[in-house]
């Protein structure tokens, strides 16, 4: 029979079989990248306070690097910090020498900035700097003679509106009155009329021109009106004022004279007032050159504010023209101090008016913490909000941890340290935890992978701590690694390229939540096995991820390593050895000499 090439057939497998060893990149859930077991670490349940107890369970499963996490779900910031007994950290303090384990700590999640929901006080800053600085002292006191990280989120409530990708802004900024702590909330729109592309410093300019030219309007309106009056009235007043002194009844239309002029007067001081407020205000907000002229014209009209000032009776002809001449002068200078179309800069995005308070307390505890430990100091690791938060992007947290860095160095120059040793001082005590699932959240503003990527790229030199949490980009889900669309391994690549040797935690609350088997089953076997993680402590093959197609999974081929006969024989200490031995277990039936074995 003839041989024809479309008569030919082949005959594929149908069933590939198991996976083999030398495949090494298989698994469902294998992300590419590799990583020993002694680089991954684990949080203990952020709802309890039994630390001793949370850590002793994580070390069953094999993890040596665990983080203490006081972040405090459902209750007041601070809450479950400070809920552990202070023989607690003495105790884990004894635990972790014992097993060899590395520790670190995720504080409590409280705003550094001092914003509450009442606005901003600095009396609240100051305790918030306080608040850290206790978490700092405990966290120190776990590792008095390493740089254990800490870590602090850079934001727990301010919001921060993330400019949707191709857009040029936000369809709303919020922003804060420096004056009264006040936090509002302004949506930015194109304007049509003139054509203007709207932005965030032009919607300021305009919201901080409109309250200075409001109050100009009521300095002018109040100060006229009140001019006006004493002017029209005052030569019927006066008299008036000195006939009644003497006792002699007044007519009627004396009596209104003397109201219209008294109320006048009044309204004089009211003015006199409002213009010392406008004073300090276009003083605390205005520029070099604007702060200038206003101290020229407290030179000029210095002598007539002290004679006020010791004028006793504000309806007195003398105080009336003293308090005239000084509106006139203010209120001439006032308004030609600022350009049409701005203000003092009283008005401020939230986020700039924070970054500078959020700055300030980092700076400052960190450089308490070096004064107190120096280079024993924890290490500050002010991590990234899930997007959406304040300080949330790269180029925003970065942003922090330099200016941070800055007023760390100007502290300690003041203080006797070279610039050089400053710096360095920095560097080494303040940095980023980068947790990899809350920038993955910029998916939902249009951001794609090559975006993440990026963000990991800006940060790397900075970023002294890792967090591992994978989701879908667009709720602050917590999942393992590998179980959601995080690009952890280009990520991780960025990272290391930059010299990044630090902790890398799991942070997996929604596998605990609805995965685990309550609470039995724990991430860190699939995160391994995500990580492509060697079996072995010698790091060469076989993986994690390839345990799937291993027959005995997790024990020997020979049966489990340690079986329940086991624990039976030698788990309950010497009474259960067999009584030849000394123990109590039934053994042979001959004696030792018997020649018979035991049994």
């Amino acid at each position: 029979m003839e041989y024809k090439e479309k008569d030919s057939y082949h005959i594929s497998d149908i069933y590939q079989g198991g996976y083999s060893s030398f495949s090494p990149s298989y698994g469902d859930i294998f992300t590419g990248y590799r990583t020993s077991a002694q680089n991954i670490g684990m949080t203990t349940d952020a709802r309890t306070s039994n630390i001793v107890k949370e850590v002793s369970g994580k070390i069953g499963t094999g993890v040596k690097q665990i983080e203490l996490s006081t972040i405090s779900v459902g209750g007041a910031p601070g809450e479950n910090i400070e809920s552990i007994p202070k023989g607690e950290f003495k105790e884990l303090k004894r635990l972790m020498k014992i097993t060899g384990v590395d520790i670190s700590m995720h504080a409590p999640i409280i705003e550094p900035s001092g914003l509450s929901r009442d606005g901003f006080s600095e009396e609240n800053r100051e305790g918030v700097e306080r608040q850290i600085i206790s978490a700092v002292e405990k966290g120190h006191e776990l590792n008095p003679e390493g740089n254990i990280p800490i870590t602090f989120h850079s934001s727990a409530m301010i919001p921060q509106q993330v400019t949707p990708k191709n857009k040029e802004f936000p369809s709303e900024v919020y922003v804060i009155n420096s004056e009264s702590g006040e936090t509002n909330k302004f949506p930015l729109k194109e304007s049509y009329f003139t054509g203007e592309k709207t932005d965030i410093n032009n919607e300021l300019a305009k919201i901080n021109e409109k309250i200075w030219q409001r109050s100009l309007s009521n300095l002018s309106y109040n100060y006229q009106r009140g001019a006006e009056y004493v002017a029209q009235y005052s030569a019927l007043a006066l008299p008036a004022k000195a006939e009644k002194a003497l006792g002699k009844e007044l007519t009627g239309e004396k009596e209104r004279a003397i109201s219209t002029f008294n109320a006048a007067t009044a309204i004089l001081n009211d003015s006199y007032r409002e213009l010392k407020e406008i004073y300090d205000q276009a003083y605390k907000y205005g520029n070099e050159e604007q702060k200038k002229q206003l101290d020229e014209l407290r030179k000029k009209i210095g002598a007539n504010i002290k004679e006020v000032e010791k004028e006793k009776d504000p309806t007195s002809p003398r105080g009336i023209e003293l308090r005239q001449e000084i509106i006139g002068e203010g209120f001439e200078t006032l308004n030609k101090l600022f350009p049409l179309g701005t203000g003092p800069e009283i008005y401020k995005p939230l986020s700039e008016f924070a970054k500078g308070k959020t700055t300030e307390t980092f700076a400052n505890v960190a450089f308490d913490s070096y004064k107190k430990y120096g280079e024993n100091s924890p290490i500050i690791s002010i991590e990234n909000p899930p997007a959406g938060g304040a300080f949330s992007t790269a180029e925003e947290l970065r942003d922090v941890v330099e200016k941070a860095r800055e007023k760390f160095v100007e502290k300690a120059v003041e203080s006797g340290m070279s610039k050089s040793e400053a710096k360095k001082a920095a560097e080494k005590t303040l940095g980023i935890t980068w947790d990899v699932g809350h920038i993955n959240m910029l998916r939902k503003y249009g951001y794609e992978t090559e975006d993440l990527i990026k963000q990991a790229e800006i940060v790397a030199p900075l970023v002294k701590h890792v967090h591992l949490s994978d989701n879908f980009g667009f709720e602050h889900t917590e999942l393992p690694m590998g179980m959601g669309n995080v690009p952890i391994k280009e990520i991780m690549q960025k990272l290391e390229k930059e010299g990044f040797k630090g902790k890398k935690v799991i942070e997996a609350i929604h596998w605990w939540q609805h995965f685990s088997d309550q609470g039995k089953v724990s991430p860190f076997l699939p995160t391994l096995q995500a990580f492509g993680t060697p079996i072995y402590s010698t790091n060469v093959a076989p993986y994690w991820n390839q345990s799937v197609g291993f027959e005995q999974g997790y024990y020997s081929g020979q049966g489990p390593t340690l079986p329940q006969i086991n624990y039976e024989t030698f788990g309950g200490g010497f009474s259960q050895l067999p009584s030849e031995l000394g123990g109590q277990r039934g053994g042979g039936q001959g004696g030792r000499m018997s020649g018979r074995p035991m049994e």
